[in-house]
C-alpha cells in the first residue's frame, strides 16, 4: 500500500521519465524510497516542499535526487534527499531552469544534485561547493544535441539573466552543464569542481595569491568580468 501511495503522490510520469544514460533506471528510484524506514516519507516531504515553493515538475523527482555520476565508484546509493535546512538553496535554481534554460534549450534532464559529504569527497569536490549545499543541479538538454550551439545559446542566456539570478554556469564533455544559483560566476570543461561564488576570489584575496590561483592557471577561479576565465564563452564585455 505504501508503494502504491508513493507512486501515486510522486507522479508514475515523473518516476518512468526516460533519462540519460548516466541516471540510474527508474525502477532503481522506487527501490530505493523503499529501502530504508521513513525514505518514502521524507521523499514525500521534500516534494511537498518542492510544489509549495512553486517549483514542483520542473524536473522529474527521480532525477532531482541523483547523486552524482561517481556514485558506484564511490560506493554510495544512487539518489539522496538533502538535509532540510538546504531545500530552499535548490529552489531558485529550478526557477531558473523553468524561466531561462527550458525556454532556450527545450526539455532538459538532471544528471546530478545533491552531493552527501561522503561522495562530495570522493567525487573531488570542495567542502562548500555548490552540489553540496544543494544549490546545484547538472543538466543534458533532450533535443539539443549541437554542443557549440547548445553553448553558444547557454553562455547568451547566463550573460544575459545570470547576474540577477546569481547563477553559476559551468560546461563538461558532450553536452553536460552545470547550473546553480550560488554566484554569478563560470568555468570551462578543464576545470571540474565549481568555484567558489566570485566575491570571495579576485585579486585582492591573499590566499588566491598564494595558491597561484590566477586565471592563468589550469585550475582557474576567475571573477565574473575576467576576460580569461577559461570558459567557452565569449570573453565578457
Amino acid at each position: 500500500m505504501l508503494r502504491r501511495a508513493l507512486l501515486a503522490t510522486i507522479g508514475v510520469a515523473a518516476l518512468l521519465a526516460a533519462g540519460p544514460a548516466e541516471a540510474a533506471p527508474p525502477g532503481d528510484f522506487v527501490a530505493w524510497v523503499h529501502a530504508a524506514p521513513g525514505r518514502a516519507a521524507e521523499v514525500q516531504a521534500f516534494e511537498q516542499y518542492l510544489k509549495h515553493a512553486g517549483v514542483g515538475g520542473v524536473l522529474p523527482l527521480s532525477q532531482i535526487l541523483l547523486n552524482a555520476s561517481s556514485w558506484r565508484i564511490c560506493k554510495v546509493a544512487p539518489y539522496s534527499v538533502a538535509p532540510r535546512d538546504l531545500w530552499p538553496n535548490i529552489v531558485p535554481t529550478l526557477r531558473f531552469i523553468r524561466a531561462r534554460i527550458v525556454p532556450t534549450l527545450g526539455p532538459v534532464a538532471a544528471l546530478s544534485g545533491y552531493r552527501e559529504p561522503a561522495l562530495n569527497t570522493c567525487s573531488g569536490g570542495a567542502p562548500k561547493s555548490a552540489h553540496a549545499l544543494f544549490y546545484a543541479l547538472d543538466l543534458t538538454p533532450l533535443r539539443f544535441k549541437d554542443r557549440d550551439k547548445m553553448i553558444a545559446a547557454v553562455c547568451a542566456l547566463h550573460a544575459k539573466f545570470g547576474p540577477a539570478a546569481h547563477a553559476g554556469l559551468g560546461f563538461y564533455q558532450g553536452t553536460r552543464f552545470h547550473i546553480d544559483t550560488n554566484g554569478f560566476r563560470r568555468w570551462g570543461s578543464d576545470y571540474t569542481p565549481p568555484p567558489r561564488p566570485a566575491s570571495r576570489w579576485n585579486r585582492r584575496n591573499p590566499s588566491w595569491r598564494r595558491a597561484g590561483r590566477g586565471c592563468a592557471a589550469p585550475a582557474s577561479r576567475c571573477r565574473a568580468g575576467s576576460t580569461s576565465d577559461r570558459s567557452p564563452c565569449p570573453p565578457w564585455s
